[in-house]
């Protein structure tokens, strides 16, 4: 149960990274501000104003579509090296990236208390998995 436990955290982190990382190690990236102007599918975009030293202006640039972001909204967005999407910046994108391993605690909590009988840890895992996806709910409001 400890080992299926850790799969899953590890799993939450790995899920959590692919986003967090380009939040959270934002030097040297472009960053700036984007305008949603439409929405379809999985996808929003709208022009890209830059806001850091070396970055440049765009016409079109794509951010993640979800609950937090809705049209004629500007954001704070870092962009992907390389590409033109964009990914959400400051706390809100820092709580948003890390949603994988907040439902990765949640899930690891009952594990624990189910399969390993140890209550204390599994509720400070649950707990903090609560607090972590509320934060990001509070955060993107």
């Amino acid at each position: 149960m400890g080992a299926l436990a850790a799969l899953i955290l590890f799993a939450g982190v790995r899920g959590s990274w692919g986003t967090a990382q380009h939040v959270m190690l934002a030097k040297g990236r472009e960053s700036g501000t984007v305008k949603v102007t439409r929405c379809a599918g999985d996808t929003c975009t709208g022009p890209f104003t830059p806001t850091s030293a070396g970055a440049r202006p765009r016409a079109r640039v794509e951010i993640e579509k979800s609950v937090a972001v809705r049209t004629g909204s500007t954001y704070a967005v870092v962009l992907k090296p390389g590409t033109a999407e964009a990914v959400r910046s400051g706390a809100a994108g820092v709580l948003y990236a890390w949603l994988p391993l907040g439902g990765a605690l949640l899930l690891a909590s009952v594990v624990v208390a189910g399969g390993m009988r140890l209550a204390r840890v599994a509720w400070v895992l649950g707990l903090s998995g609560a607090v972590l996806l509320t934060a990001a709910f509070a955060a993107s409001q």
